[in-house]
């Protein structure tokens, strides 16, 4: 099976982790806060900036924490976005307000986010989707003039920019993961960043209990009574630890390299699928962005599409769409909304697989599978009626 996604790990991340193993020091610790330190200095923030959880979501559930929510408080999001996101806000007691996407890029606009945003809204989150910035700045242009925090779901979006600056630190919050399927993986993990420093310094508390100390062991270092309690809030365990960092600094180390090869691959299937008819690919990136390349989709015609996706499927290639919208979702409440841009997209939308560990012969061989697949079912290829 040609698979979606696949880890990229070797004997340098085994390495990294049997030294956290003979150190005897396996949980949140030294190599946790070089790891922040090495993924700030990556986004040119400081450390103080940011956090390492144990996995995206965490941050995403800390970043709507720290809204404080009451009850009919809104977060615009775009529809195509992770369950998360709208998970978060329903936790923390809010309401997601679903705002639609432009169809072929599947990233919102700031007129898409403006649409819908009314009194009750406290804060914008959006998606980039697949790893390209979209219409961030502008978007974040937006947040400042109506006075709410924006926070950036950057969990595919590890190496994208706009004109240098690191996507996630346009808004007031972001997150990134590096779960099992990332571009950067752990096994699981994440990062939190917040503008605002003493934002991500009651994060890391709310992280760990709500605990204003750490640890006992450094607390004995300025009180005589280091195992009586201080929790000013009530938080939750969400915290890192040194062996997912240690996998974490080591695939940061590797960035480079593991998203070079994934341009390259994204170069090879725009050649190898061009001019196919009735499949479009990818819109061009805008001068000054730079992606991630954590997704590469196509798009077709909805009835073709998931016919292609089971062909290929049997022929040994997996292939899926992501993210499925959140405003069909019963849950939610939003089954009644028409998002045109978002319901063209989820209907026509198909990701290829696209990772590291494939070789140019296995893109070809997707490539020529997906355009067998495709030319098959063109309208003048259909058979004629039978007697």
């Amino acid at each position: 099976m040609i698979h979606l996604h696949q880890p990229q790990v070797g004997q340098e991340e085994l390495d990294a982790v049997a030294e956290v193993f003979a150190s005897k020091w396996l949980g949140h610790g030294p190599r946790t806060r070089a790891f922040e330190a090495a993924f700030a200095a990556h986004l040119h923030v400081g450390a103080e900036h940011v956090a390492f959880l144990n996995s995206g979501t965490a941050g995403l559930f800390l970043a709507v924490e720290s809204l404080d929510l009451k009850e009919g408080d809104e977060v615009v999001l775009p529809s195509l976005s992770f369950v998360a996101a709208a998970n978060a806000v329903v936790a923390s007691g809010g309401r997601p307000v679903f705002c639609d996407v432009d169809r072929r890029t599947l990233n919102p606009s700031a007129e898409d986010i403006e649409r819908v945003v009314g009194e009750r809204t406290k804060a914008v989150l959006v998606l980039h989707y697949g790893g390209s910035p979209g219409d961030i700045v502008r978007i974040a242009e937006l947040c400042r003039r109506i006075g709410v925090p924006l926070i950036e779901d950057a969990a595919c979006s590890v190496a994208s920019t706009v004109d240098g600056r690191a996507v996630g630190t346009l808004g007031d919050f972001a997150m990134w993961s590096f779960d099992a399927m990332k571009v950067m993986v752990c096994g699981d993990g994440g990062m939190l960043y917040a503008r605002d420093p003493e934002a991500a310094a009651r994060a890391r508390r709310l992280a760990y209990h709500g605990l204003a100390q750490p640890t006992g062991f450094g607390y004995a270092q300025v009180s005589s009574r280091w195992w009586e309690l201080d929790i000013p809030e009530v938080g939750r365990r969400a915290i890192g630890n040194d062996l997912t960092a240690a996998i974490g600094a080591v695939q940061l180390r590797r960035l480079p390299e593991l998203v070079g090869r994934r341009r390259e691959l994204a170069e090879l299937y725009d050649r190898e699928l061009a001019g196919v008819p009735g499949l479009l690919l990818p819109p061009p990136l805008p001068d000054g962005h730079e992606s991630t390349y954590y997704f590469y989709w196509v798009q077709m015609a909805p009835g073709v599409r998931d016919e292609v996706a089971n062909e290929l499927r049997a022929a040994g290639i997996y292939t899926t769409f992501r993210y499925a919208p959140l405003h069909r979702v019963p849950a939610y409440g939003s089954t009644d909304l028409v998002l045109p841009g978002s319901d063209y997209a989820s209907d026509r939308t198909l990701c290829l697989p696209l990772h590291p560990g494939l070789d140019d012969e296995d893109v070809r061989i997707v490539a020529a599978a997906l355009r067998k697949a495709v030319e098959a079912r063109r309208p003048d290829r259909a058979p004629g009626p039978t007697a």
